[in-house]
């Protein structure tokens, strides 16, 4: 499979990293606006094509998969254009700007046999399973709170404080917390609350977020652009917890119990970099005709979008291009 990558910053770089290790998948194209800046990345990272344009390397027939990894505020612009060309999508998250967007992507999709799917890589791992199969075995008793953070010192990087780039924790770390609580404790949610603070420049920097759920258990969680957090998830039972090192690519699951000892450590695979898992999916997704993500289902990134609408709603954050 052949991809090609719209977008040349740091997240791109990881998808030659990752395919010169598959047999599968090959990073066969990159493009940005500027070819100057592409043509440096595709001889740093061994990618044949590098194009200047975005629509040439959408023309260019020999893309089986294009991996969108520009702004947010760009991915619904980006992925029209893939569909007009006839390009099979991976998305970075978040997948839209708003449920709007991802509504008419979903539309735009419908009877054109491409595969459309967002590249949250915390769905696709095997940690996903691993963590579901220990609370399934009971051995921290029944469920009653989650907690998760993911927060990193970013302030100053342009497009995660730019309203014009739909910058702000949520889209970019705070999408993450939300996607490990509807993971492992569902989606039958009775109430959300939430608590913001806003950037000098108008998106937010730091929220609170308290999912309640209609049979009693709640989830807690904590994104920001100000300082690194312990990025950890854990798990509370009546007879113990599980603790997640690093919800936004878990290295370690640990089990304790009541006491605080470890009565159980959960052996998680080696990885290239995390990303193999959606890329494979995409490839063996696309040679079985299918058009969607079995790990994230784009009725499940829509109702993601959603939620993120609604807590924006709350906090009265709109981007510019949605007034």
């Amino acid at each position: 499979m052949k991809i090609g990558i719209i977008g040349a910053g740091s997240i791109a770089a990881i998808i030659p990293n990752t395919c010169c290790k598959l047999k599968e998948a090959e990073a066969y194209a990159v493009a940005s606006r500027s070819l100057e800046k592409v043509e440096a990345f595709a001889k740093k990272y061994g990618i044949p094509k590098a194009y200047g344009c975005y629509e040439d390397l959408l023309k260019d027939k020999d893309v089986d998969l294009v991996y969108i990894a520009t702004p947010h505020s760009h991915h619904f612009e980006h992925m029209k254009m893939c569909l007009k060309y006839g390009k099979n999508i991976l998305c970075e998250k978040a997948f839209t700007m708003n449920a709007k967007q991802t509504e008419e992507i979903i539309d735009l999709a419908k009877g054109k046999n491409l595969y459309i799917a967002e590249a949250i890589w915390t769905r696709y791992m095997p940690s996903r399973k691993i963590i579901n199969d220990v609370i399934a075995s009971g051995i921290i008793g029944n469920v009653h709170v989650l907690t998760a953070n993911l927060a990193y010192e970013m302030k100053k990087k342009t497009r995660l404080i730019s309203p014009e780039l739909a910058g702000g924790a949520l889209l970019d770390v705070g999408v993450y917390p939300i996607n490990f609580a509807l993971m492992h404790f569902g989606k039958d949610i009775e109430r959300v609350e939430s608590s913001v603070q806003m950037t000098s420049e108008g998106v937010d920097g730091y929220e609170s977020i308290t999912i309640f759920y209609r049979d009693g258990k709640i989830a807690q969680l904590t994104s920001s652009l100000y300082a690194r957090s312990d990025r950890k998830g854990i798990i509370w039972g009546d007879k113990g917890y599980i603790v997640v090192e690093n919800i936004n690519n878990p290295n370690a699951i640990n089990v304790f119990d009541s006491s605080d000892k470890l009565i159980k450590s959960c052996e998680i695979p080696s990885q290239i970099s995390g990303y193999e898992y959606e890329i494979l999916e995409a490839e063996n997704q696309i040679k079985a005709g299918m058009t969607e993500s079995v790990s994230m289902p784009l009725e499940e990134s829509l109702y993601v979008m959603k939620f993120m609408d609604n807590l924006r709603k709350d906090w009265k954050l709109v981007y510019p291009q949605e007034k």
